[in-house]
C-alpha cells in the first residue's frame, strides 16, 4: 500500500495513493517504491525537459521540441506516471479520467469545493 498522501499536497490526492486530482481529473501519482534520490533526480530531469520544450517553442524549432517532448515521457514513464501502472493489485489505471466517470466519484464528490 503507498504512503498516505501529505496534508501539504497541493492537489487533493485519492486514499489509495494512485492519483491526485487537478480540475475533476485523475493523473497518476509517482511510483511511491522510488527510491527518493532517483526520484528527485527524474523530477530535475522532467523539469529540464519541460523547460527545453519552452525554449525550442519561443525559437520555433520543432526537431528540438520533439526530442524535448521525448525526454519529458521517458522521464515519466521512469516516474511511474505513464506506462504500465505501479501497483501490481490486477486494478484498472484510471489515468487521465473524470473522477465522476470513476469509482472515485463518490470521495470525489465529497472534496470541499
Amino acid at each position: 500500500m503507498p504512503p498516505p498522501a501529505r496534508a501539504d499536497a497541493p492537489f487533493p490526492v485519492t486514499p489509495d495513493g494512485r492519483y491526485f486530482v487537478v480540475r475533476g481529473r485523475l493523473w497518476r501519482c509517482s511510483d511511491p517504491t522510488l527510491p527518493e534520490a532517483e526520484r528527485t533526480r527524474l523530477v530535475a530531469e522532467l523539469m529540464r525537459a519541460r523547460s527545453a520544450i519552452r525554449r525550442a517553442r519561443d525559437r520555433a524549432d520543432r526537431d528540438e521540441e520533439r526530442a524535448a517532448r521525448s525526454r519529458v515521457h521517458a522521464a515519466k514513464l521512469a516516474l511511474g506516471e505513464r506506462g504500465p501502472p505501479w501497483w501490481d493489485d490486477g486494478a484498472p489505471d484510471y489515468n487521465r479520467r473524470l473522477a465522476r466517470n470513476t469509482p472515485y466519484r463518490d470521495w470525489h464528490a465529497a472534496l470541499p469545493p
